[in-house]
């Protein structure tokens, strides 16, 4: 067999066919898409990593964290933003690396894709848990199993923690139940999916503005200086504070930009996709960054960095400035949004195993089968959802968070050095958005997100290499000798 076959890109052409045979409505403009972009976007990274952040690492500088995390994703959408001008289909960094780097290179970016979406999904999902049992406290209910809404792992060590008995038996039925109902509402169709999604963005960004408006009432500038905090280094040579502990809670946070790339996903449901879908990219992730750095100046602002609850620093803020009727509604506007971020994630990993299907690298009768009322891939949508549920009942929060992360730094990574390619190989293909100073904004966004990455743990890392290699097993052994691509160009 030829190995060359491997690295055959899909003509643009057959991305035409594509798009003319989807049987996907398009009833999205670009508010919509933008809209999809924000509750992707703002989640649990806003509502729960700035505790972490901050008390630990950044300080008041949590604000440059974000602007660096930020500055960063800026290299990866303005990449992003090209190749959906130029390939306007729903298989987002795996569709355009099979248009410009090869079968294979593409399919592995769709495989760790699912880190980012589903496992995006499972994360969101604990946290909302989280907040949903906080809720529950402050509504009275306190005599809830501990086995009732914690992982196996997170169960034992909360039993330790009080001092008693551990349980046999734990889960985290919160987190199950929730990725299956928002798993319902996906399999219903794209245009209720949106409207859920618009509706439910709209009071996570309230509840955003409303944390920026009534804080800025209670700040002290005290809280504030130092602005960066001298450095520290702990018994094990981890540094705090300090410019180190800046970037170390900017690769924390990096998690909170997690899902503006979600919007490329949704090409082939947009209204007029070359010119909404690169406005929506940029759109979201603006809005989103400038949040983010008025929310964390608010916080440190608010109450000493230092006194951040490590959980849901949003609403302890709250609670200590003597509030806790605002921080019961943000705790309620949590609730909400994290469903919206479980909706994206899990409505962009279907698109992705759709285009998988169609180019025939996954099983097109599972993954690439549409509903013939709802029109929405309904198999692939319950199967992800069932496995998402699973895994969201039983892990641990921080280990879904560092495998969401690495897929998405490497996916970065590859878009930006695919667009730099593509320049080079089709100088004259029509981009109706082109990145100005490529060469520069190309490279700087690789060595970042490569630079995050090897930022994590090795434990990580390892998963992320097991993951790896039973991804190409499976190519091996199905995508290459199904491929539709290999079958023509035999």
């Amino acid at each position: 067999m030829n190995a060359s076959r491997y690295f055959r890109n899909k003509p643009l052409a057959a991305y035409t066919r594509d798009i003319e045979s989807s049987e996907l409505h398009r009833s999205l403009g670009k508010w919509a898409l933008t809209a999809i972009g924000v509750g992707a976007v703002i989640g649990g990274g806003i509502f729960v990593l700035t505790g972490v952040a901050a008390n630990l690492y950044a300080g008041p500088a949590l604000a440059l964290s974000f602007l660096l995390a930020g500055i960063g994703c800026l290299f990866a959408a303005f990449c992003y933003a090209e190749f959906a001008s130029i390939l306007p289909v729903s298989g987002s960094a795996y569709a355009y690396s099979y248009g410009t780097v090869g079968e294979l290179f593409a399919w592995f970016i769709g495989w760790n894709l699912i880190l980012e979406y589903m496992m995006g999904a499972t994360t969101v999902a604990v946290s909302w848990s989280k907040y949903f049992v906080k809720l529950l406290h402050m509504a009275g209910v306190h005599n809830i199993p501990l086995w009732l809404v914690n992982d196996p792992v997170s169960a034992r060590e909360e039993a330790l923690r009080l001092g008693i008995e551990a349980p046999v038996f734990a889960i985290n039925l919160p987190a199950l139940l929730v990725v299956l109902l928002v798993t319902w509402v996906l399999f219903r169709g794209i245009r209720e999916s949106a409207r859920t999604n618009n509706l439910i963005v709209a009071i996570k960004v309230c509840a955003v503005l409303f944390v920026v408006a009534v804080g800025a009432f209670y700040l002290t500038p005290a809280n504030w200086h130092p602005f960066v905090p001298k450095r520290t280094v702990d018994a094990t040579g981890t540094s705090h504070y300090g410019l180190p502990g800046v970037f170390t809670a900017a690769g924390i946070v990096f998690f909170a930009f997690i899902g503006f790339d979600a919007v490329s996903t949704q090409a082939q449901e947009a209204v007029n996709p070359t010119k909404d879908i690169p406005f929506a990219i940029m759109a979201s992730l603006g809005i989103c960054t400038l949040l983010y750095i008025l929310v964390s100046l608010v916080l440190t602002g608010m109450v000493p960095y230092k006194t951040l609850d490590l959980g849901a620093p949003v609403a302890s803020a709250f609670e200590r400035i003597g509030l806790p009727w605002a921080s019961l509604l943000i705790t309620i506007a949590a609730v909400i949004g994290l469903v919206s971020v479980m909706l994206v994630m899990l409505l962009s990993q279907t698109r992705i195993f759709l285009n998988m299907a169609k180019d025939g690298l996954l099983p097109n009768g599972m993954f690439g089968s549409v509903h013939a009322r709802y029109k929405t891939p309904w198999k692939s949508t319950l199967l992800v959802g069932f496995v998402a549920a699973v895994i969201a009942a039983v892990t641990p929060i921080e280990k879904a968070t560092k495998m969401t992360s690495i897929g998405t730094l490497f996916a970065f990574a590859m878009i930006c050095a695919a667009v730099l390619l593509l320049r080079r190989k089709a100088p004259h293909l029509h981009r109706p958005f082109r990145v100005r100073y490529v060469g520069l904004v190309a490279t700087l966004g690789v060595v970042f997100n490569l630079l995050l990455m090897f930022s994590l743990d090795g434990a990580t890392w390892v998963r992320f290499v097991v993951w790896s290699i039973a991804g190409i097993a499976v190519y091996f052994f199905y995508g290459a000798r199904k491929s539709k691509l290999a079958q023509t160009t035999s």
